[in-house]
């Protein structure tokens, strides 16, 4: 049979798996993307929407990184709104409310035209393995693919099972079959530690049928920019024309929580017939009327799911329910009490693989090649799944061409965030990343995504020399700025710096008290006005970002503290089997990363940096001794 021969493989084609597939073919990887079904590539199994609370953060991230998500968010968005505006600026989140069908078929044209990249319909079952490394994969044809690495993102499709009250189904999600026989590889032949998870999606129903006439409007956002730090520079079809479409918001009402009530016994997560666990954060409606039982109303969102299709998401009303209790429950609410469901809500319950199998460029310890990203990781969300996905498909395209890994330090990303957290922290639920997850929130916002990320991203190969010149411009244009801010002198002792702090990071310039141009700033450019609101931002943040910075400072001390790879934890003496357990489990790199485990004690970091002294004493002294003998 003949055999293919790549750089790299991505298995899967949600959203960790695109966005793998970019990072790996734009570092010059030859790559494959092997999917079940190419139609369904970045399919919007959930909400059509991208971004959010923190998940805005790292679409501005995935972009000043070369990814593909930012851009096609703003190619297909149909309401946009920029979340916590009237909050600080380390805490705004863009969303974009998209055209389901527009954003996958823009994904999928725009995975085709990327050199480097094949991408093909297959279904992959096994891999292919060879003294401790994973170099290839097997799919239900028996025809083999072989790779230097392998990116796996198989989503929730690992023996997926759809639930829809007490009936259930094998699915990956509703409309795909699930993967079966690869999750059975991963525990059989790879014997990695997998657990079960549960996640879930609400009804959408037909506009149509909805009276709309007492809801209230949830109107779009205009501003200056989206997700994309370059819109002129995004490889595909700019938007011709807006297409803000409104959403609406209601309410449920005691009714609905008391059909819930009546049948919690056909509910699968409280009859026992799920053992996945869900998420804390994006409950089921069957949870909401559980644990918070005095909440007499639930907000409701009617999101539409694009612009040729009557269809509206029902954001709010997550349900595993059967369908004949969803009807009830649906047109309990009001406006909803003549709507029509087009697809009810299901429960899907899918295997992940816990990341403490990983290090922080998630690449499987026990396996070399081999890499994982995605909800298999334990995660939940497009976003964090995305993030993942750029992270795997870079590391593993270094790994094919022979350099190290490239890890995302916490302080200076949320990516870096995320990463260590899924390898540290202990994965009880699907994980989903916050701003309060961040402890530098101040200096890792979304505006300043590209100032934190673009250099690492050009050094990289993720973007491409006419990207990094636009960045370069508008780097120097931003110190131009910032230094004629600080040295224009302005009456009462004061400079147009000090002012502009003043506006509490509102970028005002009939506020400004000087001409913008004695700046170096021109407020009739796209440019001039973006360079304004980061000075207002970074004058405003000025006192609170040093402060940071001394943290900042502290941690990268515990971060240069190495623990090496089969580090004896035995040895130290002291330590509690709590933690011993635990350190052995998660196998940290770093002071910092060990600092970070649940029930690690600071007492017992101070122990492990005295042994950690004399292991380094040890291994000089025994240098030295080497060096004298051979003179």
């Amino acid at each position: 049979m003949e055999k293919n021969y790549y750089d790299v493989i991505v298995i899967g084609g949600g959203h960790a798996a695109c966005e793998a597939a970019f990072a790996a073919a734009r570092c010059g990887a030859n790559t494959l993307m092997l999917t079940i079904n190419l139609d369904h590539i970045a399919q919007m199994s959930c909400n059509p929407c991208i971004g959010g609370i923190a998940k805005g953060h790292l679409v501005r991230e995935i972009d000043a990184l070369g990814g593909a998500m930012g851009k096609i968010a703003d190619t297909s968005t149909i309401q946009f709104r920029m979340l916590n505006s009237t909050k600080g600026a380390a805490v705004h989140a863009p969303r974009a409310q998209c055209d389901k069908v527009c954003y996958q078929r823009a994904m999928k044209l725009y995975l085709e035209n990327v050199p480097n990249l094949a991408v093909r319909q297959s279904l992959v079952t096994s891999f292919l393995t060879e003294n401790d490394a994973v170099v290839g994969v097997v799919d239900s044809f028996g025809e083999e693919f072989h790779a230097k690495a392998v990116v796996m993102a198989a989503g929730t499709f690992l023996r997926g099972k759809l639930h829809y009250g007490l009936k259930d189904f094998p699915g990956g999600r509703a409309g795909d079959p699930p993967s079966t026989e690869l999750s059975l590889a991963i525990r059989d032949q790879l014997q990695l530690r997998m657990g079960r998870l549960k996640t879930g999606t609400p009804p959408r129903i037909y506009g149509r049928s909805v009276d709309f006439s007492g809801m209230a409007p949830q109107e779009s956002d205009t501003p200056e920019e989206r997700f994309t730090f370059y819109p002129d520079d995004n490889g595909i079809a700019p938007r011709t024309r807006d297409r803000d479409m409104v959403c609406m918001m209601t309410h449920t009402t005691a009714r609905t929580a008391e059909i819930v009530r009546q049948n919690l016994d056909k509910a699968p997560m409280y009859n026992g017939k799920i053992e996945g666990i869900g998420t804390r954060y994006c409950p089921s409606f069957e949870d909401k009327i559980v644990r918070f039982p005095d909440h007499e109303q639930h907000h409701i969102y009617l999101e539409p799911e694009g612009e040729f299709t009557d269809e509206y998401y029902l954001n709010g009303i997550s349900t595993s329910l059967p369908p004949e209790v969803q009807k009830l429950m649906v047109r309990s609410i009001p406006g909803l009490e003549n709507a029509v469901i087009a697809r009810y809500a299901y429960a899907i319950e899918y295997d992940f693989i816990f990341p403490e199998e990983l290090d922080r460029c998630l690449a499987v310890k026990k396996w070399k090649g081999l890499y994982h990203a995605g909800q298999v990781n334990g995660t939940s969300g497009y976003e964090e799944a995305a993030a993942q996905g750029l992270t795997a498909g870079l590391n593993a395209a270094r790994f094919a061409a022979g350099k190290a890994g490239v890890e995302f330090p916490r302080d200076n990303s949320y990516f870096g965030v995320m990463m260590d957290d899924l390898v540290t922290k202990e994965i009880v639920e699907p994980y989903r990343l916050f701003t309060s997850r961040a402890e530098y929130r101040l200096r890792i916002r979304q505006d300043n995504a590209d100032l934190r990320l673009s250099e690492m991203a050009y050094q990289n190969g993720l973007i491409s020399g006419t990207t990094y010149n636009k960045f370069l411009k508008y780097k120097e244009n931003l110190e131009t700025s910032t230094r004629l801010a600080k040295e224009c002198s302005l009456p009462g002792g004061k400079t147009a710096w000090t002012v502009i702090r003043d506006m509490q990071g509102e970028a005002d310039f009939e506020k400004l008290p000087v001409a913008p141009e004695t700046l170096g700033i021109r407020p009739d450019t796209r440019e001039g006005r973006r360079v304004f609101r980061q000075l207002a931002i970074q004058a405003h943040y000025e006192g609170y970002i040093r402060q940071e910075d001394q943290a900042v400072a502290r941690l990268r001390n515990l971060e240069s503290w190495r623990i090496p790879a089969g580090f004896d934890y035995d040895m130290v003496t002291g330590l509690r089997n709590e933690s011993r357990m635990k350190l052995k489990r998660v196998s940290p790199v770093s002071l910092a990363q060990a600092s970070r485990i649940d029930g690690v004690t600071p007492s017992e970091i101070s122990l492990l940096q005295v042994w950690l002294e004399r292991v380094r004493r040890s291994n000089n002294e025994t240098a030295s001794a080497g060096e004298n003998n051979h003179v």
